[in-house]
């Protein structure tokens, strides 16, 4: 399927989604928020892939919302009744919410590939990702507040569990840059890497890294971890056990002993479809 703001790639059980409108500096255009969650939706249903490394093309990772967002869907209806048009605004903010928690939903981890600018939209789509690995080149900005807005799709939700919460604040109250070396210092980048090339090669290398587990066992991590940010230390402690009642089982674990005797990677089935994607 040909998509005007992504390709998308499947190789060895990782799954490369890459934003290709670099001449456009990406901006997420009306149909950038269709197309992402139909994209990962599609891999998590699918279950064939392991690890999704999400990258990008041109100068900057992405500049952020398109302003083409604002004018469409009848935002600016002037017919509508207050009251209605303030309701289209919130179902508008839950849906552009909803298409980066696709990204925090998806059964296999995403991998964030980040150069350049990492503007507005970006920040709150990346913080929504597993992990994020930047060039040296790279910074984040929450640019909402210098438009004179709140930053309303994920990134204060999420960007202060992140990082400590005062720095969280200042980025969010005056709109400034954070390089990625800062980044890396207050955690919200794992790595920074010399150029863009450097940069995928090492993605890469730890998505296949990932790709060689169990993908049952990657995949209650990931639920594990999303449901303990959320949750006291007692009802993680539950979850994870009701979890693994059901969840575990041997034969991922044999194979994984196997391996280790021997040689070679593990041979793992994948995930079965989700009755979403059936």
């Amino acid at each position: 399927m040909t998509h005007q703001c992504f390709d998308v790639e499947i190789r060895d059980h990782i799954a490369h989604v890459v934003l290709k409108r670099g001449d456009e500096l990406n901006t997420m255009t009306p149909a950038f928020w269709s197309e992402l969650p139909e994209i990962v939706n599609e891999i998590s249903d699918a279950g064939m892939a392991r690890v999704i490394v999400l990258s990008s093309t041109g100068r900057h990772f992405t500049a952020g919302m398109d302003l083409s967002v604002f004018t469409a869907g009848g935002l600016n209806d002037g017919e509508l009744e207050l009251g209605r048009k303030h309701a289209r605004l919130r179902q508008t903010a839950l849906h552009l919410q909803k298409s980066f928690s696709c990204l925090e939903e998806a059964r296999m981890p995403v991998l964030a590939a980040i150069q350049g600018g990492c503007i507005g939209g970006g920040v709150d789509m990346v913080t929504a990702c597993d992990m994020r690995y930047a060039t040296a080149d790279a910074f984040f900005c929450i640019q909402e507040i210098n438009i004179g807005m709140t930053a309303d799709v994920g990134t204060l939700q999420r960007l202060p569990k992140l990082i400590p919460e005062g720095v969280a604040r200042e980025l969010a109250y005056t709109g400034a840059r954070m390089p990625a070396e800062r980044a890396r210092e207050v955690g919200l980048v794992n790595e920074v890497f010399d150029d863009r090339d450097a940069l995928l090669e090492g993605v890469m290398e730890i998505a296949a890294e990932i790709a060689r587990k169990s993908p049952l066992a990657i995949w209650g991590t990931k639920e594990t971890v999303n449901y303990t940010r959320d949750h006291s230390v007692a009802d993680s402690l539950n979850y994870i056990a009701t979890w693994q009642s059901g969840m575990f089982q041997p034969e991922d674990m044999i194979a994984s002993f196997g391996a280790q005797a021997g040689d070679g990677d593990p041979e793992f089935a994948p995930l079965p479809p989700s009755p979403r994607g059936l």
